[in-house]
C-alpha cells in the first residue's frame, strides 16, 4: 500500500514490506497467503498504524476484488482475529468497515464468515448503541440483497446492550426483512429470528415474534417454510409449555402436512425434538398419526428421515400405541423399495426391542431383523450387526443363538468386507454374552478362519479379535483354541498368511504371560530366517513388542542373537526393524 513505507535501514520490517506488497500480487495465491499473514503484518506495525492504514487499505482491497472469493473469504476470516492488534477493544470498531464492505458480496462463504466476524467484534464493543446500530440500519435497509441477508443474524449478538429507542428500531427492521420481497432475505431472517427470539423478553415474543414466525411458516417459498421448523424447536423451547401448544403446534401440524417434500423431510429429521416442545397427551394423540404419515410418504428421502426417529419417538409414548400405530409401518419399511430407506431403519430397529419388551420383541421383531440382516444392500446388514448388543441384552442369548445367529455366521462370510468387519468387532461382545461353551461350538472356528481373509484389514482385525478373546476367556483357554492354529499358520505356503500369523503372536504374546511365551518365541524365530523379507521384518516387530515380557537369560541367548543376525540383513527394511528391535532389548 502506498502509505505504508518502510524506512531504507529498518531490516527487521523488510519481510513485513514484502508481505504488504504481496497484497497487490497478480497472483491470486500470492495474495492470499499475505491476507493469512495479516496478524503478523498488524504486529509488526502496531495498533496505530494497523488502524490507520493497514485496515483502511483493506477496505480498499475488499472494494476492488470482488471476483477473489478466496482472498475475501481468507480476509473476512482474518479481521475478526485482529481486535488485540488495532488496540483492543476500545478501537475494534475499525475492523466494521471492512467487514461491511464484504458483507456487500454475492459470494454467501465471503458474505457468511464476514458476518461471523462481525458478530465477534459486535461481543467486545463498549459502545455498540453508536457503532454497531448504525452499520445494522444500513445493512438492513440497503439496496443489495446481499447486505440484508448479512443484517439478520447480526441483531441478537448486540440487541440487550442497546437503548429501548434502539431496540425498537432494532425490532422494526427485523419485521421489514421477514416481509422483503426476496425470497433469500426472508430465509435470512427466519433462520434467525429464533436467535432474537431468545434475547427478547417474553411480551416481545408473543407481539412480535410470533406473528412473524405463523407468517413465514406459510411464505409461497419452501426454502422459507423449511427454516421454519427450526423455529419450531427454538420457540417451543422458550415459551410456557401451554402457550407453545397453542401458538406453536398448529404451526408444527401444518409443516407436517406441507406440499413440499423438502419442508416434510425437515419435520421428520426434527420429529423429536418437536415432540419435546409439546406434551404426551398431543404427543400420542397427534404427533404419533403425523408420523405414520411421514413414514408412509410418497418420497423416499422423507421416509429415511422418519425411519431414523422411530425408536426414540416409541420411547415418548405407550408400548400399545407403538404397537399398534408403529409397528405396522415399521414392517412396511423392512421392505421398502428405497435401501436408503431399508438402511435409516436398520439402524435403529434394534432399538426398539428395550420399548416394547422381550415377548412382542421375539415375536414381531426378530423376523424383522432377520430380514434386514439378510437384506441386498450391504448398509442395512452392517446397521443390524452394530447394534446386535441392543436386543440380545432383551431377549437372552439363547434366543439370540437360535434366531440370529445362523443369520451371523452367514454373514461372517458376507462379500463385502466391511460387513466382515462389523461381525468381527462384535465378536467379544457375544463371546461374553454366549459364554465359553457355546462360543466353542458356534463362533471359534470362524475366528481362526478370518486370519486367511483376503483383505488385510479383516487380517488385522481378527488378530485384535484374538487379543480380545484371550482376555474374555483367559490364557488356558487361547492355549488349546488359539495358540495351536497360529503355530500351524506359520508354516503356512502363503507368506501372507505367515505375516498374520507373526502378527497375532506378537498381540497374544502381549496377553498371555511369560509361561506361554515359550511355546510362541521359536516360531517367531523361525519367521527371522524366513526367505520373504516381509516375514522376515515382521518378525523383528513382534520381538519388539515382546521383548519387555521376556527374561534376562531367553533375551541375551535366543533374540538378541537373531536380531544381530538380522541387523546385518540385505534388505534394508529388515535392517531398520531389526535395529529398532536391539534398541529395545538394549533399553
Amino acid at each position: 500500500m502506498a502509505d505504508v513505507e518502510m524506512m531504507e535501514g529498518d531490516d527487521a520490517l523488510a519481510p513485513i514490506k514484502i508481505l504488504i506488497d504481496e497484497l497487490r500480487n497478480d497472483d491470486c495465491q500470492q495474495r492470499l497467503k499475505s491476507v493469512r499473514r495479516l496478524m503478523t503484518i498488524s504486529t509488526a506495525l502496531g495498533p496505530e498504524r494497523t488502524r490507520e492504514e493497514l485496515v483502511p487499505y483493506l477496505n480498499e482491497m475488499a472494494a476492488e476484488m470482488e471476483d477473489e472469493d478466496e482472498v475475501l473469504l481468507a480476509m473476512a476470516e482474518e479481521l475478526g482475529n485482529l481486535i488485540e492488534h488495532v488496540g483492543g477493544n476500545d478501537h475494534a470498531h475499525v475492523l466494521l468497515l471492512p467487514l461491511e464492505t464484504l458483507c456487500a458480496m454475492e459470494e454467501a462463504l465471503v458474505r457468511d464468515k464476514a458476518v461471523e466476524s462481525l458478530n465477534k467484534v459486535a461481543v467486545v464493543l463498549p459502545n455498540a448503541e453508536e457503532t454497531f446500530v448504525p452499520l445494522l440500519r444500513r445493512l438492513a435497509t440497503g439496496d443489495y440483497n446481499s447486505t440484508r441477508i448479512a443484517a439478520a443474524p447480526l441483531f441478537a449478538t448486540v440487541y440487550k446492550r442497546v437503548s429501548d429507542a434502539s431496540k425498537t428500531d432494532m425490532r422494526q427492521m427485523f419485521s421489514q426483512l421477514c416481509k422483503d420481497d426476496i425470497p433469500m432475505v426472508r430465509k435470512a431472517a427466519c433462520s434467525a429470528l429464533g436467535g432474537l427470539a431468545s434475547e427478547l423478553g417474553a411480551s416481545a415474543v408473543h407481539t412480535e415474534v410470533l406473528p412473524l414466525f405463523a407468517k413465514l411458516a406459510q411464505d409461497d417459498q419452501d426454502s422459507v417454510r423449511i427454516v421454519a421448523v427450526d423455529n419450531c424447536v427454538t420457540l417451543g423451547k422458550l415459551l410456557p409449555a401451554d402457550k407453545a401448544q397453542s401458538l406453536v403446534f398448529p404451526v408444527i401440524r401444518q409443516l407436517q402436512q406441507d406440499k413440499s417434500w423438502r419442508v416434510r423431510y425437515m419435520v421428520a429429521d426434527h420429529f423429536n425434538e418437536l415432540c419435546d416442545t409439546i406434551s404426551k397427551d398431543v404427543v400420542e394423540g397427534e404427533m404419533a398419526p403425523g408420523l405414520v404419515k411421514l413414514l408412509k410418504d410418497a418420497e423416499a428421502e422423507v421416509r429415511t428421515a422418519a425411519a431414523f426417529k422411530v425408536a426414540g419417538f416409541c420411547s415418548k409414548i405407550s408400548v400399545e400405541l407403538a404397537l399398534q400405530q408403529l409397528l405396522p409401518c415399521v414392517r412396511d419399511l423392512a421392505v421398502d423399495s428405497s435401501q436408503h430407506v431399508r438402511a435409516a431403519l436398520a439402524s435403529v430397529i434394534m432399538g426398539l426391542a428395550p420399548v416394547v419388551g422381550k415377548s412382542h420383541t421375539i415375536e414381531q421383531l426378530l423376523p424383522l431383523f432377520l430380514a434386514l440382516l439378510k437384506d441386498d444392500h450391504h448398509e442395512a446388514r452392517l446397521n443390524i450387526i452394530s447394534k446386535l448388543d441392543a436386543v440380545s441384552s432383551v431377549i437372552g442369548v439363547e434366543c439370540l443363538a437360535q434366531s440370529l445367529l445362523p443369520a451371523i455366521i452367514e454373514l461372517a462370510e458376507d462379500k463385502q468386507w466391511r460387513v466382515r468387519l462389523a461381525i468381527i468387532h462384535h465378536i467379544p461382545l457375544l463371546a461374553t454374552q454366549m459364554g465359553m461353551k457355546f462360543f466353542e461350538e458356534r463362533l471359534s472356528k470362524m475366528c481362526i478362519t478370518w486370519l486367511a481373509d483376503s483383505v488385510y484389514t479383516i487380517r488385522e482385525a481378527a488378530t485384535e479379535n484374538l487379543k480380545k478373546l484371550t482376555e474374555v476367556f483367559g490364557v488356558e483357554w487361547a492355549n488349546l483354541n488359539v495358540m495351536p492354529q497360529v503355530l500351524e499358520m506359520c508354516g503356512h505356503s502363503n507368506y501372507l498368511y505367515r505375516m498374520t500369523a507373526i502378527s497375532s503372536l506378537a498381540v497374544l504374546g502381549s496377553v498371555v504371560g511369560r509361561d506361554s511365551l515359550k511355546g510362541l518365541l521359536p516360531a517367531i524365530l523361525s519367521a527371522a530366517k524366513d526367505p520373504v523379507p516381509n516375514c522376515r521384518f515382521n518378525a523383528c516387530k513382534a520381538l519388539q513388542v515382546l521383548v519387555p515380557q521376556l527374561e534376562p537369560a531367553t533375551l541375551d541367548s535366543t533374540v538378541k542373537p537373531a536380531l544381530q543376525a538380522l541387523s546385518s540383513d540385505e534388505d534394508p527394511d529388515v535392517k531398520f526393524f531389526a535395529s529398532k528391535a536391539l534398541n529395545a532389548a538394549a533399553a
